[in-house]
C-alpha cells in the first residue's frame, strides 16, 4: 500500500527525487576521494551535506535521500571507526536530512507552516558493490549468496529503519540476488517501507545481465515495497525500462537516471559524453507511466529545479 504522504504529493503532481548527493559535495570542492565517499563527511563536515540536501529541496525536490549509500559497519570498521559510532553515524545521516528539511519548510512555509509542501526522508542502502568502492555495484559480480547478502544488509538497514526516515530507499541494486536479499530482509521489519531500484546496464536487463522483469516481480507479494524502477542507469534506456515496470506492477515507477557518464572506478573518475538532456525527456517518462523523478549522480540542482518544472506542469494528470 502506497503511504498516505505519498499519495498527497502523487495526487498534484509527481513525487520530485533530489539528484547526486557525493558528485553534487565534489563539485563544491568537498574531497570524496576515499571507500566511504560521500558517508566520510558525516565525520569530518556534515554542514556540507545539510548545505546539499537543501539546495535540492530549494530547487523543487520532496525527497532527500541520506549520506548513508556508502555507509556500511564494514566501510566504517575499516577507518578504526566502532560499531557503535558507525550506528550513530547512520542515524547522523538521517537526522542531516531531516534538519535540511526542517530549515527548508521554514523558508517555503514563510509565515504559514501547513502551507509547506509536504518533504520527506529517505534512507539510503546502497548495494555491497558499494562498500568494496570497486566499481562492482555496476556489475554485482560479487560471488555471495542471497543469505550472505542479507547478513551483510541487516544491521545497517535495522538502524536506518529504527529512525524517523519517512522511507528506505534500496538503490542502485545491481543483481535480482541483492533485491531479493534487501526485500526479505525488509520483512523483519513490518512497519518499514522502501522503494526498490535497479541500476541496469541496457533497457532490459540489470547490471548483472538478469531479464528486468525478473527484478521487477520482487515487489510482488512484497507490502513494505511502495515503488519500484531504475537508477543510476543511462538515460537512454529509462523510456524503455519504465514502460517494462509499469507492466510488471501497479506500483509507482520510479526513475532517477545518471548524468549519462559512465564510472571508472580505477581511475576514480566519470567519462563520457554526459549532458543529455533529462529534463527534455521527463515527459515522456511521464508518459511511459513514472511517478516517481529525480536524478543521480552528476545530476544537481539545477536540473532538477528544471525536472521539478516539468512534473509540475502534469499536473496529477
Amino acid at each position: 500500500m502506497v503511504p498516505d504522504v505519498l499519495n498527497r504529493i502523487l495526487a498534484s503532481g509527481a513525487i520530485v527525487l533530489d539528484g547526486g548527493l557525493g558528485t553534487e559535495l565534489e563539485r563544491h570542492g568537498s574531497d570524496l576521494s576515499d571507500p566511504l565517499w560521500s558517508a566520510r563527511l558525516l565525520v569530518e563536515d556534515p554542514e556540507a551535506i545539510v548545505a546539499t540536501h537543501l539546495a535540492y529541496f530549494r530547487a523543487g525536490a520532496h525527497v532527500a535521500t541520506t549520506a548513508s549509500y556508502q555507509a556500511t559497519f564494514e566501510g566504517f570498521a575499516a577507518r578504526g571507526i566502532s560499531g557503535g559510532q558507525a550506528a550513530d553515524l547512520l542515524r547522523r545521516s538521517v537526522e542531516l536530512a531531516s534538519e535540511a528539511r526542517r530549515r527548508a519548510i521554514a523558508e517555503l512555509a514563510v509565515a504559514d507552516p501547513a502551507s509547506a509542501p509536504p518533504l520527506l526522508v529517505a534512507a539510503s542502502i546502497g548495494p555491497y558493490g558499494a562498500m568494496l568502492a570497486d566499481g562492482s555495484e555496476y556489475s554485482g559480480d560479487y560471488g555471495l549468496t542471497v543469505a550472505e547478502l542479507r547478513d551483510f544488509h541487516r544491521r545497517r538497514l535495522e538502524v536506518l529503519a529504527s529512525t524517523d526516515a519517512d522511507i528506505l530507499a534500496f538503490e542502485t541494486v545491481p543483481s535480482v540476488a541483492e533485491g531479493r536479499a534487501l526485500v526479505e530482509l525488509l520483512e523483519e521489519h513490518p512497519d518499514a517501507i522502501a522503494w526498490l531500484s535497479f541500476s541496469c546496464r541496457d533497457g532490459a536487463h540489470t547490471r548483472r545481465g538478469e531479464r528486468i522483469e525478473e527484478a521487477f516481480d520482487l515487489a510482488r507479494d512484497a507490502p513494505g515495497i511502495v515503488a519500484i524502477g531504475i537508477n543510476c542507469t543511462e538515460p537512454v534506456y529509462v523510456d524503455e525500462l519504465i514502460r517494462r515496470a509499469a507492466d510488471r506492477t501497479n506500483l509507482p515507477v520510479i526513475a532517477y537516471p545518471n548524468g549519462g557518464e559512465r564510472w571508472d572506478a580505477t581511475g576514480r573518475r566519470w567519462y563520457g559524453p554526459g549532458s543529455e538532456d533529462i529534463p527534455g525527456k521527463v515527459g515522456g517518462w511521464l508518459d511511459a507511466g513514472a511517478r516517481i523523478v529525480g536524478g543521480c549522480c552528476r545530476v544537481g540542482p539545477e536540473t532538477i529545479g528544471r525536472i521539478a518544472a516539468v512534473a509540475a506542469a502534469t499536473g496529477g494528470d
